[in-house]
């Protein structure tokens, strides 16, 4: 994975993580007054920060996940891990790290995933 692949994958990361957390201040009233508490006026430096485990506990489960799933991938793009399946190992095709960019599986092993899933 080149350079400037992972800096677009960089920068869409903190673009989502931003997305995120906008809607939830625009919605949350919870997660505004934690976010308030903390300190913090601008939603850059709210994006650019980890959110601490208070702050996420006004944060409602299906959004908490993405959040966490965002952090994870940028924690992968610093470890060298991003873009890897976490299954199989194998890298992720970059067309859909382009689309979903904190997949942790390659499309072969989530349709697998998926199937067990359902047939279970």
């Amino acid at each position: 994975m080149d350079s400037d692949f992972k800096d677009r994958m960089r920068q869409k990361l903190h673009k989502l993580k931003a997305e995120v957390l906008q809607s939830l201040l625009a919605e949350n009233d919870d997660f505004r007054a934690a976010v308030e508490d903390i300190g913090v006026k601008d939603l850059a430096d709210v994006a650019s920060n980890d959110i601490d485990a208070r702050t996420l506990e006004a944060v409602g489960t299906k959004d908490k996940i993405r959040l966490q799933r965002i952090e994870a991938a940028m924690a992968r793009l610093e470890n060298g891990r991003f873009g890897i399946c976490a299954s199989c190992g194998k890298k992720i095709g970059e067309a859909r790290m382009d689309a979903i960019p904190y997949s942790v599986m390659c499309i072969e092993c989530q349709s697998n995933s998926e199937r067990r899933r359902i047939h279970n």
